[in-house]
């Protein structure tokens, strides 16, 4: 089968179509022939080697979620697996692939009604999302700031505030188009990158996507007892010492968060991601595929990525 591997870390062309042995199912695995991919803000900052200290290595291969249709199982998984259509979350290694064996107990069945590639552009970012405003003890009445909106978690973030009874859900852009179609997701005020714009004076929750240097800025942003709540780093790890713009704001209250998903329990995971694909099945919640792309086009999703044309999610299909 066809694999794409960070052959190098840097730019998007460090990554590689190879070819490598199709897979097996083991005991107690489904064998998926894999539909869709999605490619994630996570992907990119793994691929330029910012995380290597975290354990990633050259000949990685990224992708975090899959979608697609059981080919085959192994010994001990219940045979009426085969045939059905699921998403998988494969962790943050080995989705650029056109098949995975993975743990039966890892994948979701997917509503006959709901595509693939929907399945891709929701399945992750809306499970990050919902968990980022329970990790910021949103309620309903509250103010929030999406800063980072166009991507696919930010997406997912405005329309579960939204939803989940905000008073107001500003966001940060960078055009006023990307504003337009925020606001068709639920979005009440649209500002530009730095925060600038017509919003509240201040948020009791912010979801940030972002992080970089200008992270530390939107503390000045949060109301008394505000939360900002960071869920990536597509601009780049903080400064070292943001940390003193918190305390400069002491008698404010204010909090700092760090979320990733793998501090929730793997099933928890699963359990939420499966409602969210009810919710869009019902039409209650919207994927939003930016394009898709055949798997050998990964450098040039990378490079949509690099350059901040995306508003949505990149599918790869194999």
């Amino acid at each position: 089968m066809r694999a794409v591997e960070i052959r190098m870390f840097g730019a998007p062309e460090g990554l590689a179509v190879i070819d490598l042995p199709s897979p097996v199912p083991a005991e107690g695995e489904v064998l998926i022939g894999v539909e869709a991919i999605g490619v994630g803000g996570v992907d990119t900052v793994i691929r330029s080697g910012a995380l290597a200290g975290f354990g990633f290595r050259e000949g990685h291969i990224p992708g975090n979620e899959v979608a697609g249709t059981v080919t085959a199982v192994g010994d001990g998984v219940d045979p009426a697996w085969a045939g059905r259509r699921v998403w998988a979350f494969t962790g943050e290694a080995g989705g650029y692939v056109e098949q995975v064996a993975i743990p039966a107990e890892k994948v979701v069945p997917l509503p006959d009604n709901l595509p693939a590639a929907d399945a891709v552009a929701l399945g992750t970012s809306g499970m990050v999302a919902w968990f980022a405003l329970a990790h910021a003890h949103f309620a309903a009445g509250e103010s929030v700031l999406v800063r980072g909106a166009a991507g696919s978690i930010g997406i997912m973030a405005v329309q579960l505030a939204a939803s989940g009874g905000a008073s107001a859900v500003a966001v940060t852009t960078s055009s006023s188009e990307r504003g337009d179609r925020l606001r068709e997701l639920g979005a009440t005020h649209v500002l530009d990158r730095s925060g600038a714009g017509d919003g509240p004076a201040g948020y009791d929750v912010i979801i940030d996507v972002v992080s970089g240097v200008d992270m530390p800025s939107f503390f000045d942003r949060l109301n008394p007892n505000g939360r900002l709540v960071a869920v990536g780093v597509v601009a780049g790890m903080p400064p070292s010492d943001f940390g003193a713009k918190l305390m400069a704001s002491f008698r404010k209250s204010l909090s700092f968060a760090a979320f990733s998903a793998d501090s929730i329990p793997e099933p928890d995971r699963l359990a939420a991601s499966a409602d969210q694909f009810a919710a869009a099945a019902r039409g209650e919640l919207r994927s939003v595929v930016h394009e898709l792309l055949p798997l050998e086009k990964a450098v040039l999703a990378h490079r949509k990525m690099d350059d901040g044309e995306v508003f949505g999610r990149i599918v790869l299909t194999p």
